[in-house]
């Protein structure tokens, strides 16, 4: 029974907002017939709690239902039970029974393992599957909601970085720190990112990008490893329960409510050292997956609303290959994005968004892919949102590949950057023409809007890693316990005669030639450059491409690494050190082949080995450009640069042509040597032979003037 003194409330804002007397709540539900606020003491499945009732009609305006009550504070447990008609037929799936989480909660409980085998709405046991109706109480092993209070005084603010001054790190929050040779105190939480900011300042990248650490369920995953018994898990996150809490067990100093301020000290301590960060979120689908899956929040608060569901409204539409679709181009729908979107910027500060498989925000109630999508004007557009990065995985689970074509001032994660820059160092005949696309910023995809829409990358969290790259011909996902039918089979990769490891020194030096390949080209190249954790000091994943429910050392990053390739670490870091010195590498328009008035020089010239002439052909497999130093954003003269890209089986001879500022040419990197020489410092740089370079095969040159 209620026995705390209550007032109405306001319908506005949603979630709960905790003032000095009490809190606020306030949750939607068109649909509902019933709404009850349940208030626990603590995370105990035998733990007591009191029951509120929502008045219909005091305590609702529109379709939001909302309370204030007296002495409620930071850190009360709490979630609802709603009440309404379950009909899967019609798509309503109303279930008293199930403890539903709010959707705006700034945290949830994770300091125990849940129990979620009572949360479905049906009786699991009866031939009429989801037809039926559980009577199971799940709020003993459900996660509860966590009431936060949240210092709106904090003085950080998002750094606001210029787009083409970005150098984005992927990494995963846990996988980053929790192996022990990363000699951390607080290993695999946020507070272990925190520890390693001398090494990312070091290493000179400016921008991580988060993998999911909106809260997941990690014990979701039924499958085992069938080579150890192992059961697995939901180690990326990719299945979120809930959109505005950060992940309770990322959190070192508790999961109460702690993981709140914990995220925030991160994220200050990242900006005062410089470096934004990024959070990949995933609107495009929910934990609580098909009619099948548990009622956790959405599906018991307004079922078809939140979804897209079939013609026969107890289905959902799969476009996310996880068993639901968000249904975001819903204005309800829009407006909880939105607020989450702002809820991250405003009280978290966080500096851009990456969204998974963000075709989906693109279709529209129905599942079609709409013209002029309001949902993603309107991320682009908020004034709140206006100066924070945003990112799409411009592709979906259902077929639709969009790259080029997310509207305004989109980025994405350039798919076919990744695909192209691949083929060309593999050999395959016909590369040439796409990677000298590639290298320029894609003006095929992004010809309209500029180069720094384009996000390049050679490879992600999703695939193998750089070293696995070089190094296997097939995805070995075996423990994954699906078979090895997980996974992309169109890999792109090489491995040089050898499958893995070991491999003899000959194969090895051209492993690490070719990687170092990679990364000359990635930060030679237009538009913003993303890599991944680990791939400067060759993590990896033994030849796994699908490493999403590998919680071991198969997606952690091994630190021991790091003085076996130092090497390897150091040519990243000099090659992520000379892109941030040249502003010529990092330009917001196109070159165009042509001169400048009072230019002597065209921004860029094509060339090929021996006559010089480029060699377009299909079985070209080698090509080489100058650019032009004076053709930067601001007019100021850079240095000019001749690089050259040899994939052929041969060595191959490249006559410089005269440098646009008519000084000489100065070797700079080759990446066929072995450091120091792969790149060489200010003292070092050497002039060429003549006027030739030679590059051998498999290999990169870059020379500088000026």
């Amino acid at each position: 029974m209620n026995t705390r003194t209550t007032l109405p409330g306001f319908p506005y804002p949603l979630g709960v907002s905790i003032d000095d007397a009490g809190a606020q709540f306030a949750i939607f539900s068109r649909h509902a017939g019933s709404v009850t606020l349940l208030l626990f003491e603590s995370t105990n499945p035998d733990s007591p709690f009191e029951e509120v009732f929502l008045d219909p009609v005091i305590n609702r305006t529109g379709d939001i239902w909302h309370i204030w009550i007296q002495g409620i504070g930071d850190g009360q447990l709490y979630g609802y039970m709603i009440d309404g008609e379950y009909n899967p037929e019609s798509g309503l799936r109303f279930n008293k029974h199930k403890l539903i989480l709010d959707p705006h909660a700034k945290a949830v409980t994770g300091n125990f393992k849940w129990d979620l085998s009572d949360a479905r709405g049906f009786d699991p046991s009866s031939p009429q599957l989801d037809l039926s109706f559980s009577t199971k109480k799940s709020a003993p092993g459900a996660p509860k909601c966590i009431a936060v209070k949240i210092d709106s005084n904090w003085l950080d603010r998002p750094l606001g970085r210029s787009m083409n001054e970005s150098v984005i790190y992927e990494l995963h929050v846990k996988g980053f720190t929790h192996h022990a040779s990363s000699e951390t105190q607080h290993g695999g939480t946020f507070r272990g990112l925190e520890e390693k900011i001398p090494y990312l300042k070091e290493l000179g990248v400016n921008t991580v990008e988060l993998m999911p650490i909106q809260e997941f369920d990690e014990e979701e995953n039924i499958n085992v490893n069938p080579l150890t018994g192992e059961k697995l898990k939901n180690y990326w996150g990719y299945s979120t329960i809930s959109f505005f809490a950060p992940k309770g067990k990322f959190s070192s100093s508790g999961t109460m409510g702690e993981q709140v301020h914990e995220f925030r000290e991160m994220v200050g301590a990242l900006h005062r050292a410089g470096i934004e960060v990024i959070l990949d979120v995933v609107f495009n689908h929910t934990a609580e997956g098909d009619q099948m899956g548990p009622t956790l929040c959405f599906r018991g608060i307004d079922n078809p609303i939140y979804y897209i569901l079939e013609k026969k409204k107890r289905f959902y539409r799969n476009y996310s290959g996880c068993g639901n679709t968000f249904n975001c181009n819903h204005p309800i729908v829009r407006d909880f994005i939105l607020d989450c979107l702002k809820y991250w910027v405003v009280e978290m500060h966080v500096d851009g968004f990456r969204f998974d498989l963000a075709s989906i925000l693109g279709r529209d109630q129905e599942g079609n892919i709409l013209s002029n999508p309001p949902l993603l004007e309107r991320i682009a557009e908020d004034p709140i949102l206006r100066n924070t990065k945003i990112i799409a995985e411009a592709w979906d689970a259902a077929g639709a590949y969009q790259v080029g074509y997310f509207p305004g001032r989109w980025a994405e994660w350039n798919g076919k950057y990744r695909d192209d820059v691949r083929k060309f160092w593999r050999g395959d005949t016909g590369s040439v023409g796409l990677f000298a696309t590639r290298l320029t910023g894609s003006s095929d995809l992004y010809g309209t809007k500029g180069p720094l829409h384009s996000i390049n990358f050679i490879t992600c969290h999703d695939g193998f890693t750089l070293n696995d790259l070089v190094s296997y011909n097939n995805k070995h996902n075996t423990a994954n316990g699906e078979r090895n039918r997980d996974g992309e089979n169109y890999n792109l990769s090489y491995n040089f005669g050898i499958e893995g490891q070991p491999a003899t020194p000959y194969i090895q030096t051209l492993r690490e030639r070719q990687i170092r390949n990679f990364f000359c080209t990635l930060f030679l190249s237009q538009g913003i450059p993303m890599m991944t954790a680990g791939d400067e000091f060759r993590k990896t994943q033994q030849g796994n491409n699908n490493p999403y429910c590998q919680d071991n050392d198969i997606s952690w990053i091994n630190w021991s690494l790091l003085e076996q390739n130092r090497d390897v670490y150091r040519f990243v870091r000099e090659m992520i050190g000379f892109r941030k010195e040249h502003p010529v590498l990092r330009k917001s328009s196109f070159f165009t082949g042509m001169q400048k008035e009072g230019e002597f020089s065209p921004d860029i010239t094509w060339h090929g080995p021996g006559s010089g002439v480029p060699d377009w052909s299909e079985s070209s497999h080698c090509i080489a450009c100058c650019i032009n130093g004076s053709s930067t954003d601001n007019g100021r003269r850079d240095v000019d640069l001749f690089m050259a890209f040899n994939a052929s089986l041969y060595n191959k001879t490249f006559t410089l042509p005269p440098a646009p500022s008519g000084k000489p040419w100065r070797l700079k990197i080759n990446t066929s040597r072995r450091s120091p020489d792969d790149f060489l410092a200010p003292d070092r740089e050497i002039s060429p032979d003549g006027n030739t370079v030679r590059v051998q095969r498999f290999s990169s040159v870059v020379l500088i003037s000026g």
